[in-house]
């Protein structure tokens, strides 16, 4: 389905996955045609060994408002999907499991508005990278709704504290820039238009690791956020080590650093 994608486009630089949200006219709002594509790239991801990094950002002015109201209000429910039961609801949801479910760690250049979805698209990823014009809110409180969605209740204490959740969902306001990286929101602000530089940099260096290590490294920190104990998060590092130190690229690894090299890995 990757070519006929209509709302995000992907374009692949070797082992890198730039994808952007395309719908530049409606700050790239969430539509159901957009859920289903987003369904279908990170589901494909959990199985795709050449891709190691994804960049996510927003084509225009914004990362992405959120959900596309307009086309929520003139939907035909004959053609709202099952969604495990859920309709859309569910159909969106699972996007954000499948972002976190995907091996690729995943980088947000966020620029302009991330509301709602939007904001969940950016707390859903691995590094959050802002543009000087981010402004970044749990929007559905101001619909009517409660701002607890999208997976927003759960990645935002765990990113920034209870307390300062609980401001930002409770009130709907939003979290600018600055805010955003004097609370570790973010890590990095920049003019918008070396969004793209900042994210690269990064890039850079994951790609020094090897493609287990990196992948096994994204595993370890979503399961130690929520282990039940040290020992729990240690027995995920035990295992997760003993897998990496049995790949040939750990002996490369160590050689590439000890003759001061970049190391040479192979696809593990």
């Amino acid at each position: 389905m990757a070519g006929q994608y209509k709302t995000i486009a992907v374009e692949k630089r070797e082992a890198v996955d730039w994808l952007t949200l395309n719908r530049p006219e409606a700050l790239n709002a969430i539509t159901t045609e957009m859920a289903v594509e987003l369904n279908d790239y990170f589901g494909a991801l959990y199985h795709d060994r050449a891709t190691r990094i994804v960049v996510m950002r927003g084509a225009g002015r914004a990362f992405c408002a959120g959900l596309d109201i307009k086309e929520h209000g003139s939907r035909d429910p004959a053609a709202i999907p099952f969604g495990g039961g859920f309709g859309f609801q569910g159909l969106l949801a699972d996007v954000y499991i499948k972002m976190r479910r995907c091996p690729q760690p995943i980088i947000a250049a966020v620029q302009g508005a991330a509301c709602g979805g939007g904001f969940a698209f950016a707390l859903a990823s691995d590094i959050r990278i802002a543009g000087e014009s981010a402004r970044m809110n749990a929007a559905f409180i101001r619909l009517g709704l409660s701002a607890c969605d999208m997976g927003v209740s759960y990645f935002l204490p765990r990113l920034v504290g209870v307390s300062l959740a609980s401001e930002l969902m409770l009130t709907g306001r939003f979290i600018t820039a600055p805010r955003a990286l004097a609370t570790g929101l973010v890590s990095e602000v920049v003019p918008d238009d070396q969004l793209e530089a900042a994210a690269q940099s990064y890039v850079e260096d994951m790609l020094l690791a090897s493609p287990m290590g990196l992948r096994m490294t994204k595993e370890g920190l979503n399961m130690a956020v929520d282990a039940a104990s040290l020992e729990a998060a240690m027995a995920i590092e035990n295992r997760n080590q003993l897998m990496t130190a049995a790949s040939p690229n750990f002996a490369e690894g160590m050689r590439a650093f000890l003759e001061k090299r970049r190391p040479d890995y192979l696809a593990d």
